[in-house]
């Protein structure tokens, strides 16, 4: 990575100047980045009336990276309920996934020694698991054509469409992250891949074109599973899962889910790539009602920017760094809020950011 990477600063709603602010601190400790801020979601559309303009689009396209916090809040809520037309906050991260083309989104779990007792489940449950998400991100129902009609009182839909190239795409992207979190192992390669095709026609061509797609790669095993299944064996048998690759809703619900294996949504990054674009994010919303308490969980974020390190700036040893850092902070006693214990240190937003810097800062220096 040559110096002065440039990322693009989505801070955004709710926690997310907070989190971003710990998170860039992070990162200064690595090297020299060039940040510049824009505004997206609530942010844009209080001062632009749209939840994301041209000029953040470009930006972005031009950046080495974008880094963003989160989107949202009941301000805008009340905003559509009264009028349903309003700009949403959420249209500005569903259009930046889509204008920079951020098909796969890769949401990796793995629970921190130091959180195992924060779980809900059982420690023999989900001790030892290690888990990939790789969720497809700009098709499917999120993106599909909607409406409301004034017939029956009222009726509201929602299409769910996938062409066999977006399909194909993302199963790929699975595929080769098998490959390589099994690389230099002797752990076989494995590829869940989520479906509802009992029901589902857009399923029935999702697990047609995935079978297609895994015989161009003979060394990674595949099993299919419906989603429902999926969500139920997520919480009883973690561990025997490796890669899960699924559509738009189907990932979004399930990485909620497979968050609360780490004991918070405060715990899990995420990776948005394309083909010439990424965007890191943590997987948690804008928590508007702690919103300026300093006391929001930015390691998820941190995370995030490890991800970054890893995929965007081609810094593996930084990556490796970061979540070694996150790992001795956790193991030092120190918690935030919503995974804290008794017998931990309480820690908030900005002494939690101070506490990985340091750890980042004993190993680069």
């Amino acid at each position: 990575m040559s110096e002065n990477a440039r990322i693009v600063v989505l801070a955004g709603d709710g926690i997310g100047p907070e989190i971003v602010g710990a998170t860039r601190q992070a990162l200064d400790a690595l090297g020299q980045f060039e940040y510049t801020e824009h505004l997206i979601g609530g942010a844009s559309i209080d001062e632009h009336g749209v939840a994301l303009t041209e000029e953040v689009i470009e930006a972005c396209r031009n950046s080495d990276a974008v880094l963003l916090g989160a989107v949202g809040g009941p301000k805008w809520d009340d905003a559509i309920a009264a009028d349903p037309t309003a700009p949403r906050p959420e249209q500005g991260l569903l259009g930046i996934r889509k204008e920079l083309g951020l098909y796969a989104n890769l949401r990796p779990v793995r629970p921190a020694p130091a959180l195992i007792d924060s779980s809900p489940l059982k420690k023999e449950i989900i001790e030892g698991t290690d888990l990939l998400v790789v969720r497809e991100l700009t098709g499917g129902i999120y993106f599909g054509d909607s409406g409301r009609r004034d017939d029956n009182g009222g009726t509201a839909y929602d299409e769910c469409a996938y062409s066999v190239p977006e399909i194909d795409r993302i199963t790929r992207a699975a595929f080769e992250a098998a490959r390589q979190r099994v690389a230099g192992t002797d752990r076989p390669a494995r590829v869940t891949s989520v479906d509802k095709a009992n029901v589902l026609e857009s399923s029935r061509l999702w697990r047609e074109t995935v079978k297609i797609v895994a015989t161009d790669y003979p060394d990674v095993e595949l099993d299919h599973m419906l989603v429902d299944n999926t969500a139920m064996q997520l919480v009883s048998r973690p561990t025997d899962f490796d890669v899960i690759v699924t559509e738009n809703l189907f990932g979004d619900i399930l990485s909620d889910e497979a968050a609360m294996l780490t004991g918070s949504l405060g715990m899990l990054p995420s990776a948005s790539l394309g083909e010439t674009s990424a965007l890191y994010e943590p997987i948690h919303g804008s928590a508007p009602d702690i919103a300026g308490k300093n006391i929001a969980n930015p390691l998820a974020t941190i995370l995030s920017v490890a991800l970054m390190l890893r995929h965007s700036f081609n810094m593996p040893q930084e990556a490796s760094w970061v979540e070694k850092a996150v790992a001795d902070v956790l193991k030092e006693g120190w918690r935030t809020q919503d995974i804290y214990s008794a017998g931990t240190k309480l820690a908030g937003t900005e002494e939690m950011g101070n506490a990985v810097v340091r750890q980042l800062v004993s190993r680069v220096f």
